[in-house]
């Protein structure tokens, strides 16, 4: 996985031990489903504050095979839900404005990214664009560039995230805000 990022005290890598999860927390894995970018970001509730505990974006090799793309997507989402331990995953609903291929495309992403939730006993949820946005920025249309701004703010993080991760954060943060009550 590329443009990982760790909170101070949690590992990345082959053999990390995983993300210790404070006491009397919420830990939400957000997903941004992309063949090309796959951003993901754990976001944990403590308290009345939010902490980022990990982001960054999976990246497909170039010109393989679409199955080995999903392979690779489905790996990455298993090595985050295994090192951090969320209790529930979030992903993005498919943006209907895009062209056919790309809808095709993001919904066998958002396919392996829910296989990887139900494998490994951990409950997805999803969130439309809109809704993402109205939680994180509080008007649904904002452009990607404010969503990045507002998850660097409400997280409190040093950097400003890849615009894929910073959406996953988003989804994330919309889901610890929103707890819809039924996974999908």
């Amino acid at each position: 996985m590329e443009n990982d990022r760790t909170r101070a005290g949690g590992g990345t890598g082959k053999g990390d031990p995983g993300i210790v999860k404070g006491a009397g927390t919420f830990r939400v894995l957000g997903i941004d489903p992309g063949s090309h970018v796959t951003g993901y970001g754990v976001v944990e509730e403590a308290g009345s504050g939010l902490c980022c505990v990990q982001y960054g974006e999976i990246k497909p090799v170039k010109g393989v095979a679409l199955s080995s793309c999903l392979q690779t997507i489905c790996g990455g989402i298993q090595e985050v839900i295994r090192r951090t331990e969320p209790e529930a995953l979030a992903i993005e609903n498919i943006f209907y404005g895009k062209n056919i291929r790309s809808l095709i495309k993001q919904g066998h992403v958002r396919g392996v990214a829910i296989l990887a939730g139900a494998e490994n006993g951990v409950p997805v949820y999803e969130y439309s664009p809109l809704e993402i946005k109205k939680a994180v920025v509080g008007y649904g249309r904002a452009e990607k560039g404010q969503v990045q701004m507002m998850v660097r703010a409400i997280l409190k993080l040093s950097e400003l995230p890849p615009p894929d991760a910073a959406d996953a954060l988003a989804v994330a943060i919309c889901h610890i805000h929103f707890r819809k009550a039924d996974p999908i």
